[in-house]
């Protein structure tokens, strides 16, 4: 069930759009839901769908189809690793197997301590910038040597002590 709080805000996203567009809110109604819950459930899919009057498999293949939005619970920091072919000619699926490494989980995976979330993504627009990752969806690192890498996890699980 759709709480009215959230209600509001799938309100406010959908008078962004003419009446006859409503479903041009499902992205902005989908971060709304991952906001409050940390990720998407097939159950909110459906919620979602329901309030935009879409068919069901329409909001998953969006859900499906963006790294942004999370299907299961992740770790605090969620780590996305390009591997696209631009930046694995460039390390980047070295980086993902450092990282996997270091963190002592495979690519998917979630670190015990609830920590660390590691993903690989499509391409990040900074091919040049090679190896590069976004922590968080938001915080894009570029050059991601194996130091560097080492000192991002460090200076994460540092914040938490």
């Amino acid at each position: 069930m759709i709480s009215e709080q959230t209600k509001t805000l799938f309100d406010r996203e959908v008078a962004k759009y003419p009446a006859s567009q409503k479903q041009s809110a499902v992205m902005a109604c989908l971060q709304i839901v991952q906001q409050e819950q940390g990720f998407v459930s097939a159950e909110s899919e459906k919620l979602v769908a329901e309030y935009l009057a879409m068919a069901p498999i329409a909001v998953h293949e969006v859900t499906t189809f963006y790294n942004m939005y999370n299907q299961q619970p992740v770790g605090k920091y969620k780590l996305n690793v390009c591997t696209n072919l631009p930046c694995q000619l460039r390390d980047g699926s070295k980086a993902l197997h450092h990282l996997e490494q270091k963190l002592g989980i495979a690519m998917g995976e979630t670190t015990a301590d609830g920590l660390f979330t590691l993903q690989q993504s499509e391409c990040l627009g900074a091919c040049a910038d090679s190896p590069v990752m976004l922590v968080n969806d938001i915080h894009m690192c570029s050059f991601m040597s194996n130091e560097k890498l080492d000192q991002l996890v460090d200076g994460l699980k540092s914040a938490e002590a």
